[in-house]
């Protein structure tokens, strides 16, 4: 159990307790000495490591922790399994990646902050393409002493995934495999159409009109859209793998399928994904090994918008009228002549599809929407490889050399109809087919040397390297023909001969980046007692001017194991204890090339005398020769220990800085260039306490180990550019913006408004006077908030605004428990957070007839109705709904019941007669429930890219998880 506890003010704290209790056989004393005497291996890049000497912050989790997830993205397994490792869902739709941040936000301007992924030796965007059951490890390097070995790649932090290879023996067939089905774990509370018409009526009214519905009532419940939408998904994974070998070489290969369909219009909804793997090592003499390692993924997917308030299923379920039908039936509900248009959109039965005549713009009839969505997917092919030669020569070196390299083709496919989906949406002129076709290519080249000597008490490993990388040497190309003689996506080809007037292609050539390094490593330990491991790495980057092509990372720790001094007592209270610390510095480069240099681009257009057209040339930005990396320096320090023979206790505190923060700063419009130009710019700090425990005991049948841990961290901007206050960040709608980067405050914090009750009277509203007597809020009318005059100037104005709180949790946890008794066994997991705001934008600002959740039915109605919500109004004079403020924010505090799995191991003598020598059944719940008081889908929310311009914790309508029941098996001959 790992448990970190802080009482600093914006924190973030990450909590996670894992319990496994398993059936074990009796043991004898001898054997148990045994098995305490195997050293666990991790790996911390360009080699391994036994982790009793370990010097760094490593996270490292096996195959054991992650084989019975049934995840369909292998980084969401990382969820609450390694202190300072914040995993985030970005939606429930099928395929969907997760927002991995290893200790906290490091940058605000330059590229994700998504920590580097390294499988198998190979530098990958991301592990999505992974099948998880070839996972034989992943370490996390999350400090800058472990983390310094990758230089410029290795700010935000490191992630290692490590494959499984073949073993010595008789050859193993294994099947893991499920199927299961999902469905919405929550609805929203919205107006019914009753609720609806007396809610719009009032709004009428408060303004001084007439109401718009002459009777509500008839109306009844009317449509409830979000039954429009959700439906069943179902789930399935199916993976194969083959593994053996003998003493010269051995091999493990793989297949899987896995197929997953959404919970909202799951025809449009889907994830396919099929893996295929092998990896092999061959022993050709006692000095030289060679081997390689080979992917293949193919994903077909579909998807709806998944935090999009600007049009999709979600945010049409959210916002439309429950007065328009999803299908017309009974035409006096309707006004026909919104029906008239020949692209309207029908069922199977030839009725059209409902049209609101009240919310339109980018808000559409999702049934109808599912239509015209048919046929469209996006694809990718990845083959990812390496091979590798290793050398051992005059007993104690080590040559490897490797190349390594990853190709990638994807794209997508898309037919668009006519169609007539409301006033504002539709294309009633042509329809169209496009095609998109895009390819990448990298590949790297490593060599490296170890020296590796025991003499006497002393142990040594020094390692030298070298390595060069080419990056996007990439492509693509798109292709458009329009106006085709078909009406529906079946039917669709680019065989059908059209006038080239109708035929539209573009294509594009990636800028390649070059990347060299030389790195190396000592590492030491004196009799297992006095540790340390130092590194230093150099690179360059072709992304920089020639002055500032090189970095060097260097980085140190320390270590001491002090239960092996002859001074420390036998006792049973503190078994082991082992002191560490470190510092290392890190880089970041990710940005686009050469963003120091101004090149000449076409657009600049004039005319002259003759009034002829010239092209015109310009320069894209300023030039900056003095662009640098950004540079994260780390402090850690650390102790472990083992307590009652049966505990394990780890504590990190780390203080992590970033300086010189890679960001395009703003200029004057005046300059006449087009793209702002880049610079180094800002300073943040995150500090944090990361704590991880464990218990372990067994007894005949029955045994049980606890495993968790809990981290914070406090973020920081220190300093922006030109010593500016802030700058803003996401924006709503028509809102502005809702965060932003502040001096002394987290990044991307919530800032807004504050009121401080709703009026009442209007007495209350000619009181409320400044100094002068004036009043502050002379357009206000009982029922409206009462807004805080928060800097004392005598006026409510955007001066007023204050910080609201911050997106980043301060607490996040989670709870594991692994029962076994004898061939029965259960796990449960749960988690969770705190300490955060959610910004909750489900509504339409801009549409003055979108629905409301039933909150508005607390609304103020007269004198001592509520405090807390305003009235009903369409004008809104006061602001109550236009201007960002702690109105719109909720807590994001939530415990979720992640995971419940119960398996069933069939006894040996029952398989083996059936040539298997493991057979498990299990069944499975996802998200089974939530308690949260946040009142949208999800409390669990990313943002919708990594880019700066948003953050997590703003709802726009979030694709939610769902709730998932499975039944599978593990079977092995």
């Amino acid at each position: 159990m790992n448990v970190r506890i802080s009482r600093s003010v914006g924190v973030v704290a990450v909590l996670y307790f894992t319990a496994n209790f398993s059936a074990q056989t009796t043991k004898s004393k001898d054997t148990i000495a045994k098995e305490n005497k195997i050293d666990e291996v991790v790996v911390i890049g360009y080699g391994t490591q036994k982790k009793s000497n370990v010097t760094g912050a490593i996270a490292s989790i096996k195959a054991s922790d992650i084989e019975n997830i049934p995840s369909g993205k292998p980084e969401q397994v990382l969820q609450g399994r390694a202190a300072g490792v914040s995993v985030v869902t970005n939606s429930g739709q099928p395929g969907a990646a997760a927002t991995v941040r290893v200790r906290g936000i490091t940058s605000f301007g330059a590229g994700s902050n998504s920590p580097l992924w390294v499988v198998d030796g190979i530098v990958v965007d991301n592990i999505g393409w992974l099948n998880q059951s070839d996972i034989e490890s992943i370490e996390v390097l999350k400090d800058g002493a472990s983390s310094a070995i990758y230089g410029v790649s290795a700010a935000k932090g490191v992630i290692l995934v490590t494959t499984k290879k073949g073993k010595r023996g008789k050859l193993t067939l294994s099947y893991n495999g499920f199927y299961g089905f999902s469905n919405a774990s929550k609805k929203l509370d919205l107006l019914d159409a009753t609720q609806y018409a007396k809610i719009i009526n009032e709004g009428f009214v408060n303004d001084g009109g007439t109401p718009r519905f002459t009777n509500p009532e008839s109306f009844g419940k009317g449509t409830n859209w979000q039954d429009a939408i959700f439906g069943t998904g179902e789930k399935s994974s199916h993976e194969v793998s083959i593994t053996g070998g003998n003493e010269k070489s051995t091999y493990y290969t793989s297949f899987g399928y896995f197929d997953q369909s959404g919970i909202v219009l799951s025809d449009i909804s889907y994830y396919k994904r099929i893996n295929a793997r092998f990896n092999s090592t061959h022993k050709v003499t006692d000095y030289l090994t060679i081997g390689q390692t080979f992917a293949y993924t193919h994903v077909k997917s579909q998807g709806v918008s998944a935090n999009e308030e600007f049009g999709g299923p979600l945010a049409s379920a959210v916002n439309l009228d429950p007065t328009t039908p999803v299908v017309v039936t009974d035409w006096s509900m309707v006004d026909p002549s919104g029906y008239t248009n020949p692209y309207i959109i029908r069922d199977s039965e030839g009725r059209p599809y409902g049209i609101s005549r009240y919310v339109n713009q980018e808000m559409t009839n999702p049934q109808a929407f599912r239509h015209i969505q048919q046929g469209n997917y996006s694809w990718s092919d990845d083959f990812v490889g390496n091979v590798f030669a290793e050398l051992k020569f005059l007993d104690h070196f080590t040559f490897k050399t490797s190349l390594n390299g990853k190709k990638s083709y994807w794209g997508s496919r898309s037919f668009t109809p006519k169609y007539y989906l409301s006033p504002n949406y539709n294309n009633t002129s042509f329809n169209s087919l496009n095609k998109v076709d895009e390819n990448k290519f990298e590949w790297s080249m490593e060599n490296t040397l170890t020296y590796q000597n025991k003499f006497g008490d002393h142990n040594i490993n020094i390692m030298i390297g070298q390595g060069v990388y080419r990056y996007n040497i990439a492509g693509g190309a798109s292709l458009t023909y329009s106006n085709l003689p078909i009406d529906n996506w079946q039917d669709a080809s680019f065989n059908f001969n059209i006038p080239q007037d109708n035929i539209t292609a573009t294509g594009w050539d990636g800028i390649q980046t070059r990347k060299a390094s030389y790195f190396g490593r000592i590492i030491y330990d004196y009799a297992d007692k006095y540790l340390f491991t130092g590194t230093i790495r150099r690179d360059g980057s072709s992304k920089f001017a020639t002055n500032q092509h090189w970095g060097t990372f260097p980085s140190m720790s320390l270590g001491w194991n002090v239960h092996k001094e002859n001074f420390w007592p036998e006792n049973k209270v503190i078994n082991n204890l082992k002191l560490r610390g470190g510092y290392g510095v890190l880089g970041n480069d990710e940005m686009d090339n050469f963003r120091f240099a101004s090149f000449m681009v076409s657009g600049s257009n004039y005319t002259n005398s003759g009034n002829n057209i010239i092209i015109g040339y310009a320069p894209s930005t300023l030039e900056n020769p003095n662009l640098k990396w950004e540079q994260t320096s780390q402090l850690n320090i650390a102790a472990d220990l083992k307590l009652f023979n049966n505990f394990t206790l780890t504590a990190d505190w780390y203080k992590k800085k970033t300086t010189d923060i890679l960001r395009q700063i703003n200029i004057p419009g005046y300059v006449g260039v087009p793209n702002l130009p880049w610079s180094n710019v800002g300073d943040m700090q995150n500090t944090g306490l990361e704590l991880e425990l464990g218990y372990k005991k067994n007894w005949e049948d029955f045994g049980i180990s606890v495993n968790g841990n809990f981290a914070t961290i406090k973020n920081e901007v220190l300093r922006l550019e030109d010593d500016i206050k802030y700058f803003n960040l996401a924006s709503f709608q028509t809102m502005g913006a809702v965060s932003r980067v502040a001096v002394g405050q987290p990044y991307g914090s919530f800032y807004g408004q504050t009121y401080s009750g709703v009026f009442q009277n209007q007495a209350q509203i000619d009181n409320y006077v400044n100094a002068n007597g004036v009043k502050l809020l002379p357009d206000a009318k009982p029922g409206d908030f009462i807004w805080q005059d928060n800097n004392g100037d005598g006026k409510i104005d955007d001066e007023d605004k204050v910080n609201l709180g911050s997106s980043i949790p301060k607490y996040t946890f989670g709870l594991t428990v692994n029962l076994n008794y004898k061939n029965f066994d259960l796990m449960m997991f749960a988690q969770g957070q705190a300490g955060n705001k959610i910004f909750q934008g489900l509504r339409r600002l801009d549409m003055l007839d979108a629905n409301y959740q039933t909150r508005i039915l607390d609304r103020w109605t007269g004198e001592g109705s509520t405090n807390d919500n305003p009235r009903v109004t369409r004008n809104d004079p006061n602001h109550n709904y236009s201007w960002m403020s702690n109105y719109y924010l909720q807590k994001g505090d939530y415990v979720r019941l992640k995971i419940v799995q119960l398996g069933y191991t069939i006894p040996k003598d029952v398989t083996e007669r059936f040539g298997m020598s493991k057979v498990r059944l299990y069944i499975t719940g996802e998200n089974l429930v939530t308690f949260t008081k946040y009142t949208g889908y999800d409390p669990e929310i990313a943002g919708r890219n990594n880019s700066e311009q948003d953050i997590i914790g703003v709802d726009r309508a979030y694709y939610p998880q769902a709730r998932t029941f499975l039944i599978g098996a593990n079977i092995q001959f």
